[in-house]
């Protein structure tokens, strides 16, 4: 009789789900803390926005580096050092005195936050079947956005209790112990690791990548001239445009748009992310499953990812005309739900076209996103201080943005129906790809 494999590669992935989680608490919970950071240091909205907009700036900049850096050298010590140094900046937000030192400390922050998610994309291409990858893809996105519902109301009652100063440093801490344990027990080789058994090799080793010899350069002028590549940034753009809005300014939304209160404010906008954390996973075992069925991952992707776009424009606009706020938060929720349904889509045309560039080309594309992220967190403080010195209040000075998001999401959806992902990059003669056993 066989030995049954273990099961080390899903406790990697609880690392990479756990540490999703921390993430997005810690990038999100600036976002209903904002109001109370621009009374205390007497900040307008557009201040605020360069604020956030310093965080995406540096993560853009630092995404390929970092990325690079994890192809080259493994993610076990570069996942180490991101955490612990996005912690150390999340706990000296708290510190900030004034703008200067509160953009330079969230520039840091994002600078620290980057090439994270490039290397959870390695390490799913080394210890998970290609068959497999969207499952996983799925949760760690789900995580993301459980971490992301959770912050709102998290940060306002820990704001409540202490003050927004102290609530960062409280928020630093589960970082710090997430890479101390990390950096203890994963290895980047599944066959090196311990606690593997023999069957659990054989059956990583069934689709996955395994790259042989030094790591070559990146061909820039393959990457510079490959189609997909700047396609798939520009979806990722255009879906960051829009999520960055809940990440950030949608707390604020509520309680000066809406009239809403605090605390109700951080439920709500926990509501609208619950959503996004409800299509991560769904569309993660959607894709697998469809694929399972009709046998063509690209077409599977294109179809599903093209219409999700165009469901989550129609449901942000039918929100936007809600009068009740919580009626209008869930239509937001199910427009999130659908947009952030195609990131596993999205990360699985990413890896087919990537090959052993993987953490360096995943950091790229996440980089073009940064630019729609960075818009989004600029463009909604000029926008609803703009509309504040033209005399409008509450509804009427925010809701007008959203058809810009909608019209944004619609440009995704077009740009899906011209994805193709069996292009990849470069031919990958040294990857080996070991056959099922």
């Amino acid at each position: 009789m066989r030995d049954r494999p273990s099961h080390v590669r899903f406790t990697v992935l609880t690392f990479l789900c756990a540490l999703a989680f921390i993430f997005y608490v810690d990038r999100i919970c600036i976002g209903q803390a904002e109001q109370d950071m621009r009374k205390d240091l007497g900040f307008e909205k557009t201040q605020m926005g360069y604020v956030m907009a310093a965080f995406t700036l540096a993560y853009s900049l630092f995404e390929v580096p970092m990325g690079w850096w994890g192809d080259k050298y493994g993610s076990r010590g570069v996942l180490t050092r991101i955490v612990i140094w996005f912690s150390i900046f999340t706990g000296l937000t708290g510190a900030a005195l004034g703008l200067p030192s509160l953009i330079a400390t969230r520039f840091l922050f994002g600078a620290g936050e980057a090439g994270a998610f490039p290397n959870f994309a390695r390490i799913l291409s080394k210890w998970f079947p290609v068959e497999r990858r969207g499952m996983a893809q799925g949760l760690i996105n789900s995580m993301a956005q459980v971490g992301g519902a959770t912050a709102p109301i998290l940060t306002a009652y820990l704001i409540w209790l202490i003050g927004w100063r102290w609530t960062f440093a409280v928020l630093s801490i589960p970082g710090v112990i997430w890479a101390s344990v990390f950096w203890w027990w994963y290895r980047d080789d599944p066959l090196t690791h311990p606690s593997v058994n023999e069957a659990e090799r054989k059956l990583i080793l069934a689709g996955t990548i395994q790259t042989t010899g030094e790591h070559p350069p990146i061909p820039w002028r393959a990457v510079l001239s490959h189609g997909p590549m700047w396609l798939l940034g520009f979806i990722l753009a255009c879906a960051a445009f829009n999520s960055y809005l809940y990440f950030t300014w949608f707390p604020t939304y509520l309680k000066e748009g809406r009239g809403v209160g605090a605390e109700d404010s951080g439920w709500l906008s926990s509501l609208v992310l619950a959503g996004g954390a409800l299509g991560s996973v769904s569309g993660g075992f959607l894709i697998d499953w469809l694929t399972r069925r009709f046998g063509d991952r690209q077409k599977v992707r294109r179809y599903w990812s093209s219409s999700a776009m165009l469901l989550g424009a129609c449901s942000l606009l039918i929100g936007k005309e809600c009068a009740t706020p919580w009626i209008a938060t869930l239509w937001t929720a199910g427009s999130l739900m659908m947009a952030v349904s195609t990131l596993s889509a999205w990360w699985g045309a990413v890896t087919d076209i990537s090959g052993r560039h993987l953490g360096a080309l995943f950091g790229l594309m996440n980089s073009l996103g940064g630019v729609g992220a960075m818009s989004s967190q600029i463009f909604v403080g000029r926008f609803a201080d703009w509309m504040k010195d033209r005399g409008f209040v509450g509804r009427a000075q925010w809701d007008p943005m959203f058809f810009l998001f909608a019209i944004i999401l619609m440009f995704a959806a077009v740009g899906w129906w011209f994805v193709d992902s069996t292009r990849p990059i470069e031919p990958d003669d040294n990857v080996a790809r070991s056959s099922t056993s």
